[in-house]
């Protein structure tokens, strides 16, 4: 760890951080609420409004920007009782069962309109905690339970060290989330225009602690926090189920669940503050979690070292190295399909921005995290799916 001045302590060397990710940082650390310091973690990239891969503390105020619109976004992994002998020589057909069991994509093709009774269990739960009608907010809602999304969003069976099979999946709490997010986003605009305070980006616009408008945003904020922690086990449960179909005697035996990018309250240095973590995980000594890279590379199972000055935080993947635009200007499909040899997986040109190489190399992060987390596996994929 190092110091970038006063208010930031960075896990990466500055130098090694984009210039408009490094302003970004130092306009966040410039804060008057924040305390005392913001933690930057080694897969640091520019973000709207906070950086993507920070850890921000606040004292009475909280960003809604920081937080961003994939609230709950994170990870699920289970160990099932396989070994690599024990799955059939092509993948090809269990890909196709978690196809037709995990709706994929964005918008009405990524639904999942056929509502098992766990995901209705999960919907009548998630609807009984609800402080709002957020069938006015979006009536679809529920239909997005147990469904994966798009983008970086994705599904994986892997082999750890020891060759026995993993399933992993990256997923958030989907388009309801993301409208509750904007609404409060712009409310803290509408709030910090009211005030006399000029920011230095409106994206940094926050909400004050013990106002009916942070009340609101934490409310909703659990909820959402909560919606994508259930449709992660939802899609968990499905995912395992179709690995039963295609190997009956196929077990669940661990399960590790974690969001990377959520606001809760926390001690720290000895004070009560608010924890926004922009694309990190919680990493208590002793608590576990996933940290995946991109497709074609290395997922981390891993364990916390409680590092202090990082808010017992770790990183949350391997961080996008360029934008998807420039993705898909630099990579072909002839390269999508080399770095993708040997891994199970329906490719095509709607992912192109998702290409390994698009990525930071997840080795490199995990090495800058060496006094943020112990590595208990390591994890290589066998088969991805991906929405479009």
């Amino acid at each position: 760890m190092e110091r970038i001045g006063p208010k930031i302590a960075s896990w990466i060397e500055p130098e090694a951080i984009e210039p408009a990710a490094l302003a970004q940082l130092e306009r966040t650390a410039r804060l008057p609420f924040v305390a005392p310091h913001v933690a930057v973690m080694p897969d640091c990239h520019l973000g709207i409004g906070a950086t993507v891969g920070s850890v921000i503390a606040t004292e009475g105020a909280i960003v809604p920007a920081a937080v961003g619109v994939d609230i709950g976004c994170g990870m699920v992994a289970v160990r099932t009782n396989l070994a690599a002998g024990d799955l059939p020589d092509s993948l090809a057909t269990l890909r196709t069962r978690i196809e037709r069991a995990i709706p994929t994509g964005v918008g009405t093709r990524g639904r999942n309109h056929r509502l098992s009774p766990g995901a209705r269990a999960r919907a009548a739960h998630l609807g009984g905690t609800s402080a709002r009608a957020y069938a006015d907010i979006d009536p679809t809602w529920p239909e997005q339970l147990g469904s994966l999304g798009g983008g970086n969003h994705f599904i994986e069976v892997c082999l750890d060290e020891a060759d026995r099979v993993w399933l992993v999946l990256h997923s958030g709490s989907r388009g309801i989330g993301n409208k509750l997010a904007a609404r409060h986003i712009k409310e803290a605009k509408k709030q910090m225009d009211k005030g006399t305070v000029r920011l230095e980006d409106p994206d940094l616009a926050s909400l004050q602690e013990g106002s009916p408008e942070f009340d609101a945003y934490m409310r909703d904020l659990h909820w959402a926090q909560e919606f994508a922690r259930l449709n992660r086990e939802e899609m968990m449960d499905r995912l395992v189920t179709a690995l039963r179909e295609e190997v009956p005697h196929a077990a669940e035996v661990d399960r590790i669940n974690c969001h990377h990018n959520f606001t809760q309250r926390e001690e720290h240095f000895g004070r009560t503050l608010w924890i926004t973590r922009k694309g990190a995980i919680q990493m208590k000594k002793g608590q576990r979690g996933v940290i995946p890279g991109s497709m074609g590379t290395r997922s981390y199972i891993v364990s916390g070292r409680g590092n202090a000055d990082a808010f017992e935080s770790a990183p949350h993947g391997a961080g996008r190295r360029m934008s998807r635009g420039e993705a898909r200007k630099r990579f072909t499909m002839e390269d999508l399909e080399r770095r993708m040899s040997g891994i199970e997986s329906r490719l095509r040109p709607s992912i192109l921005d998702e290409h390994p190489d698009s990525y930071k190399d997840i080795d490199e992060v995990m090495e800058r995290s060496k006094d943020l987390v112990s590595i208990e596996h390591v994890l290589r994929q066998v088969l991805n799916v991906k929405g479009d």
